[in-house]
């Protein structure tokens, strides 16, 4: 069976800024990761993605660059980007790169001129309009912005200084592959791309269809129109063609039946993360106080239709820097949250395709839930709170979904031990640690055989030197059932079988066919002849 590096193991991806502050800073820098290499070895992955680490003025945590070819200075230099390759490399890590390519910071110098006129040289090189339209940011609040300079509106998908690229430019074009190509010279692995479905910008500009504040969400106006991959394929042209790399796109409109147009060997990228499974809870668009109760048979068809359409080209993940915890999203309230992470782990690591791990997922962290507005950093959930005191919902209310969902609950510190601060800084951390420190961490749970950690690592042994789980087939079984998961793994004469109950009570066996498996892993440590509460086993049939 011939598959590429990127096929074999899987990633860890890192939130630099909360990840290892060397500096006393109170933020997370490059020599943090440097350092904590060998830990992410021990997970068993073959690259490391990197969140933005470029100059930035920080509105976006990063998203928001102002300079495409350097290291902020927060995070070190590019002295210490080229040690960290290398170090990762002596590891047979590689490095990816997060690349924002749909719009820059309000301060890169492109905008800096664009904004000066109308007929300077990058005056066409973001999007200019004389009157809005109704559009709605991602981040809430209108997607355009008036500018005095130019006399003019910039449409900004996201934050107000993020304005969006106009890929319609050659030249931006051009200036765009040219910063991707500098890292891929410095030796990076690869890249993951954010919010690419935003690039191409309808031919006319024109209100959409208005919701109950008389706004329309910018993604419906925008996501995935129609000639964005002639873009793509150029992009894949000048950049990737002829590379040994690894890319994976941000899609979140994508559906399932889409997805062989947009990777592999006809498509643009290795890998798409496609967003049917996180997003089930937002069947009209992501605004938090809408998010609707889920089904399980939801989560698993979203997951089997993405099996099937990929053919194993597929970013296996629960967690990100935009998500909050799993183990707080899929399960119902009152689950074993020790349980429960194990449970997400044997699915991830057993679906086909290449399994991602977000900084202390492995850990088996859960949400945050600070206690005030205040405490929140994330741009995001202070525009979903005033979103949903807009609507009518109070203080409280509106606090209750930003706890629930905002992205600073994958954001906290990387909570190394018990010392101050999660043994993240020496300083006043940028966001503050989770309350559950003390026990959840890196250094207790290397020590406890039995931990959420040390179960990730035997598990991603196993999925690295197993034929079955790097190519075998995937075939879901009780797909009508809302209370477990059940799936196999299927090379040759070989099948292998993952069973997860999802509910807080005992469930009988759903069938005979388990008479007579092997039980390879299991996050209960003794047998039973009934599903437990969140109880993962994972067989061969």
């Amino acid at each position: 069976m011939k598959l590429s590096w990127w096929q074999r193991k899987g990633v860890y991806q890192i939130y630099p800024k909360s990840f290892l502050d060397t500096t006393g800073s109170g933020t997370g820098d490059l020599r943090g990761v440097l350092e904590r290499l060998d830990y992410i070895k021990s997970l068993g992955v073959g690259a490391i993605w990197l969140t933005p680490v470029y100059p930035s003025p920080m509105v976006d945590n990063g998203y928001d660059i102002a300079d495409y070819t350097d290291i902020d200075p927060r995070f070190g230099t590019l002295a210490d980007f080229d040690k960290l390759i290398a170090e990762a490399k002596a590891r047979d890590i590689r490095i990816i790169m997060d690349l924002v390519f749909n719009h820059t910071s309000d301060r890169h110098p492109w905008f800096v001129e664009s904004k000066t006129s109308r007929d300077n040289p990058k005056a066409d090189w973001y999007i200019w309009r004389d009157e809005p339209t109704n559009w709605r940011s991602i981040f809430g609040g209108s997607a355009w912005h008036w500018c005095k300079e130019r006399q003019q509106f910039y449409l900004h998908s996201f934050a107000t200084q993020q304005p969006d690229l106009n890929w319609e430019n050659a030249d931006v074009r051009r200036a765009l592959f040219d910063a991707a190509n500098f890292w891929l010279d410095r030796g990076v692995g690869g890249f993951r791309i954010d919010a690419i479905v935003y690039i191409k910008k309808p031919a006319q500009f024109v209100d959409g269809p208005a919701d109950s504040d008389g706004t329309c969400s910018v993604h419906n106006m925008t996501a995935a129109l129609p000639g964005i991959l002639d873009f793509l394929h150029e992009f894949k042209r000048e950049v990737f063609d002829g590379r040994d790399i690894f890319t994976v796109a941000e899609a979140n409109s994508v559906t399932p039946d889409e997805l062989p147009a947009w990777v592999g060997e006809g498509g643009v990228f290795d890998e798409l993360f496609e967003f049917s499974h996180v997003n089930i809870m937002f069947p009209f668009g992501e605004v938090w106080h809408r998010a609707e109760p889920f089904k399980l048979s939801d989560f698993k068809r979203a997951l089997s239709d993405s099996q099937r359409a990929t053919h194993g080209l597929y970013p296996i993940y629960f967690e990100n820097h935009d998500k909050p915890r799993a183990v707080d999203t899929f399960f119902p309230h009152g689950t074993n949250k020790i349980l429960a992470a194990k449970a997400l782990a044997t699915i991830l690591f057993t679906l086909r395709g290449t399994p991602f791990i977000y900084q202390g997922q492995e850990l088996g962290l859960g949400n945050a839930a600070f206690s005030s507005i205040d405490d929140y950093d994330d741009i995001s959930s202070r525009g979903q709170y005033d979103l949903a005191r807009a609507d009518g919902l109070s203080d409280k209310q509106a606090l209750r979904f930003v706890q629930k969902f905002s992205r600073d609950n994958a954001r906290t510190p990387m909570q190394w031990n018990s010392s101050p601060n999660a043994g993240f800084t020496s300083a006043e951390p940028w966001l503050p640690v989770h309350e559950d420190f003390a026990t959840f961490n890196a250094e207790a749970e290397d020590r406890d055989a039995d931990s959420v950690l040390n179960f990730y690592r035997r598990l991603s042994a196993f999925r690295n030197s197993s034929d079955v789980l790097l190519g075998g087939e995937y075939r879901e079984l009780f797909p009508e059932r809302e209370d477990v998961y059940i799936f196999t793994r299927t090379l040759g004469n070989r099948t292998l079988c993952t069973a997860v109950n999802f509910t807080t009570h005992d469930v009988p066996f759903p069938a005979k066919i388990f008479d007579g498996a092997r039980k390879i892993f299991g996050n209960y440590p003794d047998e039973s002849n009934h599903f437990r509460p969140t109880e993962a086993i994972f067989y061969e049939l």
